[in-house]
Parts: structure tokens; C-alpha cells; sequence
């Protein structure tokens, strides 16, 4: 059993990166936050609106628990909060996993949330010095958990092809 699981804040290119990596490698890719919707038939943003955080993170660290226990090797995208609920954190390093957090700066990260900001409710209302306060915070609160992972990438000022072929050095 191999398990690579992709973990960082939003924006930090999580799914991107898990499925390009998936192509090089040949390793089937899962995104956590798709597998809920299909589970539970409705978006992130519709289940936190209707049934709240407290019941995404509990069908999230199921599913998430389920897909570690599982024998197949995948290649897993988390959501950005993922590792920081539920003791998650503690399957990042189990056997056969490589957990791989994705390290962006706050300006990177606010540069690249601001391009998308339609598609992120919680930052659709947020002017640059709130959204990176937000960013910073979110970054601080949620360190230790990021840091639990097995190995770290930088992201900042690299391609998408640089940071897949370093990944590809870490698993080799």
C-alpha cells in the first residue's frame, strides 16, 4: 500500500499538483472535498451553509480515515483544513505514506486567491489587507498541523513542472 497526500493552504496548488503527478507517476488521484461532495450530493460551500463545519469535518475525517485504511495506492488531494481537525494530522505519517505539504507564502497565496475570488465565498468580500490578515492567521493557526507532514515544497516563484519533478525526487 502507497498513499501520497498532497496537504496546504487554499491556493496553494493541492489538486494541480496531485494530478500532474498522478500522470507522471501513474498512480490513480483522488481530491478529498470531491469525494464528500459525491458522498453527501452536495458542493463544500452548500454543506457548510446547510448542515455546518461540524458535520463536514465529521463526514471528512470518515472518508479520509476510510481512504487511508484502504489498500489501494492513491495519490490524495486534501482541502486545506483537512489536516487540522479530528487528529487527521496523525495519518500523515502512517506506513506506506508520503505526506507532502505544499509551503506558499502569504503573498503568493493572496495573489493567487485574489485572481479567484468568485470562487471562494469566504474571500469573495475581502479587500487585500483583510484577505492577507485572514491568509496569515489561517497560515499561523494551521502551522503546526502543515508541519506534521513527511516532507515540505516550496512553491513560491516555481512552475508547476519544477515542483512535480521535486516531489518526484522526494518519492524516489
Amino acid at each position: 500500500m502507497k498513499k501520497i497526500v498532497i496537504l496546504g493552504y487554499m491556493g496553494s496548488g493541492k489538486t494541480t499538483i496531485a494530478k500532474l503527478l498522478s500522470e507522471k507517476i501513474k498512480m490513480k488521484v483522488l481530491d478529498l472535498d470531491e469525494i464528500i461532495e459525491g458522498r453527501v450530493n452536495l458542493s463544500v460551500k452548500a454543506i457548510f451553509e446547510t448542515k455546518g463545519e461540524i458535520y463536514f469535518r465529521k463526514i471528512e475525517h470518515q472518508i479520509f480515515s476510510e481512504l487511508m485504511a484502504n489498500d489501494e495506492n492513491i495519490i490524495l488531494s486534501l482541502g486545506g483544513g483537512t489536516p487540522c481537525y479530528a487528529g487527521n494530522h496523525l495519518l500523515l505519517n502512517g506506513e506506506g505514506v508520503t505526506s507532502i505539504y505544499l509551503k506558499a507564502s502569504i503573498e503568493t497565496l493572496y495573489e493567487r486567491l485574489s485572481r479567484a475570488k468568485t470562487e471562494r465565498p469566504l474571500l469573495s468580500e475581502m479587500e487585500k489587507e483583510e484577505m492577507k490578515e485572514f491568509i496569515a492567521k489561517h497560515l499561523f493557526d494551521r502551522s503546526y498541523y502543515y508541519n506534521q507532514a513527511s516532507f515540505k515544497v516550496a512553491v513560491d516563484g516555481k512552475n508547476l513542472e519544477t515542483i512535480v519533478r521535486e516531489i518526484e525526487n522526494i518519492l524516489a
